[in-house]
């Protein structure tokens, strides 16, 4: 790279002093040096600028015979320049917007990827509070079903206990009945039916 700077530095001279004598060569130049100074086109289409300063020095150099093909040949030589300048300047903002999207779809990845494991996180906790509802909902149940069991037990000890209660009454009753009718010298009643509820 520094020797075709050197060289296109060199090879810039020269048309520049023989510009006077043909404004060809003086406007090719001109084009050539805008080329230069623009700080977007900077270190870039090299050899192509190399080749067109060249033939803008064969330019100058051609006698009036051979001064029109070479006239050619270096507006081809300077516009392919310009072009391979340009071209590059366009290659590398593609580049550049290249480096960019894939910088945000990467990021857009990352992006995603947190808000999938967010939200895994937090399916996850509901998860395990709806089993652990579930859990006291069945351990409530067992022990309504435990105290539902005890109630009915408690329920069928008391009714046992009434209904011998009841009976040991009637007997008491009817001995009472039967030494009341001893004293009075009288028969013994008759015990009552079962179930009629006299004593």
């Amino acid at each position: 790279m520094r020797l075709l700077i050197g060289l296109a530095a060199l090879l810039l001279a020269a048309p520049l002093a023989q510009a006077a004598d043909n404004p060809d060569v003086l406007r090719l130049s001109q084009r050539l040096q805008a080329l230069d100074a623009d700080p977007g086109t900077t270190g870039v289409a090299a050899y192509e600028r190399l080749q067109a300063r060249q033939a803008v020095q064969v330019l100058g150099e051609a006698n009036k015979a051979r001064r029109p093909v070479a006239l050619k040949v270096a507006q081809a030589r300077v516009e392919t320049a310009e072009v391979a300048a340009q071209t590059a300047v366009v290659q590398r903002e593609i580049d550049r917007l290249d480096r960019e999207r894939s910088e945000l779809l990467v990021e857009a990845s990352r992006r995603d990827a947190a808000r999938a494991r967010q939200e895994a996180e937090r399916l996850r906790i509901q998860a395990q509070i709806q089993a652990e509802e579930a859990a006291r909902l069945r351990e409530q149940a067992d022990a309504d079903a435990t105290a539902r069991a005890d109630a009915e037990g408690a329920l069928d000890s008391v009714a046992s206990g009434q209904a011998a209660k009841l009976r040991a009454a009637r007997q008491r009753a009817a001995e009472l009945a039967r030494q009341e009718a001893e004293l009075m010298g009288e028969a013994p009643p008759k015990p009552a039916p079962k179930g009629s509820g006299k004593p």
